[in-house]
């Protein structure tokens, strides 16, 4: 068959570590053989994002503004252990802060369901879709270590020059202090690219802070979500017989339990780190979980929900043969080429991964995959666990069916 030709350049990140390896892998064995691949090439690798003093991230995020579509790699944000190992100069922020900051999105993030593989939560019968928010709070934080006792104050100096303070602690010996913020503009963001996706994908949506605690900070989330449902969205929610509910997070997280799924569950910025990896990691592994980062401007940048798999990766560098399972990796870049055809007219596209999708699904369900899968596999034949190379080899080989 024709290669499929692309018109625009998708912005293609890579990253570190094993998904590094199976990012090359992936495009080898699944993608350039039927697909024309047309990117804008950035290496978000910890020593490149070194050598250019993470400029490489920053034009990464404003690529993906002037294209539309962007797929990434998995990256590693440095703590001290990672800087001394790459000897780096500093300790470089989250590339995928940086590139949300940026972008101002919106992060949603559903399983990969496959029959065979139940839940870990037993009434869970359809995908719960996470929705991140994407910017500020303890991500974009200020934070020291007072040595001794002191004052610690919160100090807003408004544009006329006019301050107000308020005393956050009398510190009487050494403690920690951070402060955070949001903006009214990016929590409004945040609440329409939310209402707009539960429209678009006709499910519930919750939303869930604590402001009974924090009665400024999350009491405004919450407000300002109210605020923009009842004047822009009520109406198209109440014709669509779907439902926007709020509630305390910890009230959520009981009810969440306790349902069958089929929902959106949209967090605050940490919410959304701790609970996409709860919930993605019941459903059955950290690998089968979608994700993609949705800004106000249509911009979409795909990616996958885990971390670089250095375990893997130091036995991979051994010369040891691993078992990492590609799947959302895979997905990645199937979400990425679909939207990419969708914005440029190329229906092809979109076809063709919905059927490297369908075989990644196949072979699974067949009983064939990696590792992390096998131990939770329920179906009637044995589980035959392989390596990461033979899992995409035996996926080409579904996918050469469907085409």
């Amino acid at each position: 068959m024709d290669k499929i030709k692309m018109t625009t350049p998708l912005v293609e990140m890579d990253g570190d570590e094993m998904t590094r390896i199976l990012w090359g892998e992936i495009k080898q064995e699944l993608l350039e053989p039927f697909v024309e691949l047309k990117t804008e090439y950035y290496d978000l690798g910890l020593p490149e994002r070194e050598k250019t003093k993470d400029q490489v991230t920053v034009d990464s995020a404003e690529a993906t503004k002037k294209y539309g579509v962007a797929v990434k790699c998995a990256t590693i944000t440095p703590n001290a252990q990672r800087v001394e190992e790459y000897k780096l100069s500093e300790m470089w922020k989250s590339p995928n802060g940086t590139i949300r900051a940026i972008l101002d999105g919106t992060v949603f993030r559903a399983p990969i369901m496959v029959k065979g593989i139940s839940p870990v939560v037993k009434n869970w019968k359809k995908p719960i879709t996470i929705a991140r928010h994407a910017y500020g709070d303890v991500y974009k934080n200020s934070e020291f270590q007072p040595k001794g006792p002191g004052k610690a104050e919160l100090v807003f100096t408004a544009a006329d020059g006019t301050e107000k303070r308020q005393t956050i602690f009398d510190f009487q010996g050494p403690g920690v202090l951070q402060g955070q913020y949001n903006t009214d503009e990016s929590i409004s963001s945040f609440a329409r690219s939310c209402f707009q996706y539960a429209i678009d994908t006709k499910q519930d949506l919750w939303f869930a802070t604590k402001d009974t605690i924090s009665k400024q900070y999350d009491h405004r989330f919450k407000d300002i979500f109210q605020e923009i449902f009842d004047a822009e969205y009520k109406d198209k929610f109440d014709a669509l017989g779907i439902e926007y509910f709020y509630t305390l997070i910890d009230d959520a997280v009981a009810r969440v339990i306790r349902s069958e799924g089929g929902f959106i569950w949209a967090c605050k910025n940490y919410d959304g780190d701790v609970m996409s990896d709860m919930v993605s990691t019941a459903f059955g592994s950290l690998a089968m979980m979608t994700s993609v980062l949705v800004s106000p401007e249509g911009n979409y940048e795909y990616e996958a929900a885990h971390g670089t798999v250095t375990r893997h990766y130091y036995k991979y560098l051994k010369g040891e043969e691993t078992s990492t399972n590609p799947m959302a990796t895979i997905f990645a870049w199937t979400g990425a080429l679909r939207k990419r055809g969708e914005l440029d007219g190329i229906p092809a596209l979109g076809e063709f991964a919905g059927k490297l999708e369908e075989a990644c699904v196949a072979v699974i369900e067949g009983g064939t995959m990696t590792k992390d899968l096998a131990g939770l596999w329920e179906g009637k034949s044995p589980a035959k666990a392989v390596t990461s190379v033979a899992f995409l080899k035996a996926i080409r080989g579904e996918l050469e069916k469907r085409l």
